[in-house]
């Protein structure tokens, strides 16, 4: 079956056009917003001028990630998940506004990263919530397309949205870096916006879950919720399969994060001429574009070999394109290399997911 059939065959689905229509705005403003960000720590001449720094970066960034990530999980199955996109996505058009005030105060990092780690936080549980109510608007049978399609999708509309949020560079090459800032930090801004107005054509338990909120406690909250995550490590031991993909992505979004580092690297210092952050900023957007390409790719033939090959074999066949992948770079530093292993990884690493996604929506029950 073709991408459009698959995509026209899932549209004839009223919750998953409306579940898809919040999800590429949220994801198309995330792009935007990842500009802004990575403009403000990665390339601006003063800041993250050799690896370490950039991983320090990476590091502030992501940390409370691993804090947050195993809370999300629990949360989404206690809070109505179209309440999260809604009013998440409101929380980060402030959270933006805010970046955008503190970067033309002059204030000090540090609030920049904390707003930062905010946005990309609450972000985490915009996307476990729009996956976990996606087998609500799909039948079963057509879940596999549906993973396949949806966040291959969203993840192109977040390479666009970082597209168009560096697409200053080329229309004004003489735009300062903080200007890139503020023009990426505004799209995301409207973007987050509309999201929200999109998740208020969803009904309140659309998403799920069907069992009726408890009353909030913090001490009461972490309490019940450090016994759901050993329950669910439990869970997932008895089940193996889901524990066994998601240890797999795990390890395969490590690596890709850590060609990511060697993409600023390269957009700063063999792509862009050094001082100048205009062009790398534009060098990087080129970069996410070929990314998208592969991620594109994965969505148009990952249903057709789901279909010839059992999960776990798709997932082994990705992990080994994307060793390629990732070989290019050891091999050569040229624009080439880094071009072509952004298609090649970005391809490997969304194809597994997809395989992973419904391994897990498979295997395991939902509250």
């Amino acid at each position: 079956m073709s991408f459009a059939r698959d995509l026209a065959m899932l549209w004839r689905s009223r919750g998953f056009r409306k579940l898809a229509t919040a999800r590429l705005l949220s994801q198309a403003g995330d792009g935007m917003f990842q500009v802004g960000i990575a403009t403000t720590f990665f390339f601006e001449p003063e800041k993250a001028g050799s690896p370490a720094e950039i991983a320090q970066g990476f590091f502030i960034l992501l940390a409370p990630f691993t804090l947050v990530g195993p809370f999300v999980g629990p949360l989404i199955d206690r809070w109505q998940r179209q309440r999260i996109v809604l009013v998440g996505n409101l929380v980060r058009l402030s959270l933006a506004a805010g970046i955008a005030f503190t970067l033309a105060a002059g204030a000090p990092d540090w609030i920049l990263f904390v707003l930062a780690l905010l946005t990309l936080s609450i972000n985490r549980f915009l996307l476990a919530s729009m996956t976990a109510g996606l087998p609500r608007v799909v039948e079963r049978d057509e879940l596999l397309v549906a993973n396949s399609l949806l966040p291959t999708l969203g993840t192109v509309a977040a390479a666009a949205g970082g597209a168009l949020g560096a697409i200053v560079t080329f229309v004004v090459p003489t735009a300062s870096d903080l200007s890139l800032a503020f023009a990426a930090l505004a799209g995301a801004g409207v973007m987050f916006g509309l999201s929200s107005c999109a998740a208020t054509r969803l009904r309140k338990k659309e998403l799920g879950p069907e069992v009726p909120l408890a009353a909030f406690s913090f001490w009461r909250q972490v309490k019940e919720l450090s016994a759901e995550l050993a329950s669910g490590f439990v869970y997932l031991r008895a089940r193996l399969t889901p524990l066994h993909a998601l240890m797999i992505m795990a390890t395969q979004r490590l690596l890709y994060g850590l060609m990511f580092v060697s993409a600023i690297l390269m957009s700063r210092h063999v792509l862009a001429e050094p001082g100048k952050p205009e062009e790398a900023v534009g060098q990087f957007a080129i970069v996410l574009g070929f990314a998208a390409v592969g991620f594109g790719l994965a969505a148009l033939i990952t249903p057709w070999f789901g279909k010839r090959f059992e999960r776990q074999q798709w997932i082994v066949a990705c992990l080994c394109v994307g060793a390629v992948g990732q070989g290019l770079l050891v091999f050569s530093a040229e624009p080439w290399a880094l071009l072509t292993a952004a298609v090649v990884v970005s391809f490997a690493v969304q194809g597994g997911k997809i395989a992973v996604d419904t391994i897990v929506q498979r295997d395991t029950t939902d509250s």
